[in-house]
């Protein structure tokens, strides 16, 4: 915690894999945009989103997130070595430079 008692930001390295466990709820969507647009930006195009299986909520609100994401190429469930429908595996369309 910083002296005034914000929280200090939380520094995620850019690998293509986003493991959600320790987020809250309301951090997921801002926290999907901002690392789809590094990954973007730094040509990392496919993704995995790690969200467990658990009764589906958080996988549901990352599945949302993605379906309105302009970012987004396709998705899917991981297969049997990436986590199987505890993980989503993103495509993520490239960055456009002018």
């Amino acid at each position: 915690m910083h002296p005034d008692d914000t929280p200090c930001p939380v520094v995620i390295p850019i690998t293509g894999e986003l493991d959600l466990h320790t987020f809250r709820p309301e951090e997921i969507t801002r926290l999907l945009d901002d690392y789809m647009h590094e990954c973007q930006k730094r040509g990392r195009l496919r993704l995995r989103i790690i969200h467990g299986k658990g009764i589906g909520n958080l996988r549901a609100t990352v599945r949302k997130r993605l379906q309105r994401s302009p970012l987004v190429d396709a998705y899917a469930n991981g297969d049997e070595t990436s986590g199987g429908w505890g993980a989503t595996l993103v495509s993520l369309k490239p960055a456009k430079f002018c």
